[in-house]
């Protein structure tokens, strides 16, 4: 697990927030009956977009929310960047009640602290590559030299050195999502909402996008809210993942313990196809208290890049260890368990 959420300060902190569409939403919330289902509600004429929901995000945490589509997952990201205005419950951003901030101080947090990226390219047709990219600056009244030098800077950066005079008519799919991802980097943004960013891609546009992303997130370090439909994606991306159903979070654990320990039949049923050896990784199956001898395995390996060591292996506890520290041992029979099935 890279990031322990119980020890990080949470960058965006959520408590008990909903988000109910009707009339009269804030009377009826007040009114009702805890125990109200979302076909109950739906019944008395209201949609329950996000149910009761609290969550941290911790800094330099990639947390991806997936859910079918009506699930509430986009909106509760806009909840978070208060593109709507909750019903009930409390959001923090860095410990500041964003439902508090008036509008100019709602624009100057989206401005400073946020960048968003939707599933829509949104480009402007008729500016170029540069100049769609320096154009949240210029919203900024940022002056045109230092424009231009930091939309070069992105621009580069996620691999559209050279097309900088190019409009998005003359761009493939793949390289107008990346002008959005680099206008929405111009701002250099803490923080980072994603909602379903690759989802018009081909599936091999799509792969190379997810690529190109894991490489800025390395470089880069932003605290990111991801939203995506694909569980595979989510898997790939996540260091944590939210799974939504009726607008509440059914379970938000890592892709590795999703995977092994599902929550609900919900999340079960997500995660019946999935090939768990490529998921989990050997930090998983530590246990610390546990002593053994020989070459210890890298905590972050996959339990699928371990298949041939596991099999031809006589060692019952095989140490594991990160950054040359050994954490304790794992199971080769629990790990032989996971690639081949249990016995």
């Amino acid at each position: 697990m890279k990031y322990n959420t119980k020890t990080q300060q949470p960058v965006i902190s959520c408590k008990n927030i909903w988000k109910v569409f009707g009339e009269n939403p804030k009377e009826y919330l007040a009114q009702m009956e805890v125990a109200r289902s979302f076909e109950d509600m739906q019944a008395d004429g209201y949609i329950a977009g996000v149910r009761n929901v609290s969550l941290d995000v911790t800094k330099g945490e990639m947390l991806v929310v997936m859910g079918l589509s009506g699930s509430g997952k986009s909106t509760l990201v806009r909840c978070f960047s208060r593109l709507h205005d909750i019903t009930s419950g409390s959001i923090e951003v860095d410990g500041q009640d964003i439902m508090s901030l008036s509008e100019k101080g709602l624009i100057d947090l989206r401005r400073s602290k946020m960048g968003m990226v939707f599933q829509s390219f949104g480009l402007l047709p008729h500016r170029t590559v540069l100049e769609n990219v320096a154009f949240p600056l210029e919203m900024r009244g940022q002056d045109a030299h230092t424009r231009r030098s930091r939309a070069l800077e992105v621009i580069t950066l996620v691999g559209l050195e050279g097309r900088e005079e190019y409009f998005p008519r003359e761009l493939s799919g793949g390289q107008q999502q990346r002008v959005g991802i680099a206008r929405s980097l111009a701002i250099e943004p803490d923080i980072w909402f994603l909602d379903e960013p690759f989802s018009a891609l081909d599936p091999l546009i799509r792969r190379e996008m997810q690529d190109e992303f894991l490489r800025l997130q390395g470089l880069l370090a932003k605290t990111i809210v991801f939203i995506t439909h694909d569980f595979d994606e989510a898997l790939r991306l996540a260091d944590r993942i939210a799974i939504m159903k009726d607008g509440a979070i059914e379970q938000c654990d890592t892709p590795d313990q999703i995977v092994l320990n599902p929550a609900t039949e919900y999340v079960k049923k997500f995660t019946e196809e999935i090939d768990k050896s490529r998921v989990v990784k050997a930090a998983v199956l530590v246990d610390p208290k546990d002593t053994g001898t020989g070459t210890p395995v890298d905590a972050e390996a996959s339990i699928h890049s371990l298949a041939r060591m596991l099999i031809g292996d006589n060692r019952k506890l095989i140490p594991v260890e990160r950054d040359g520290k050994v954490l304790g041992c794992m199971s080769r029979a629990a790990a032989l368990d996971i690639l081949l099935g249990a016995a």
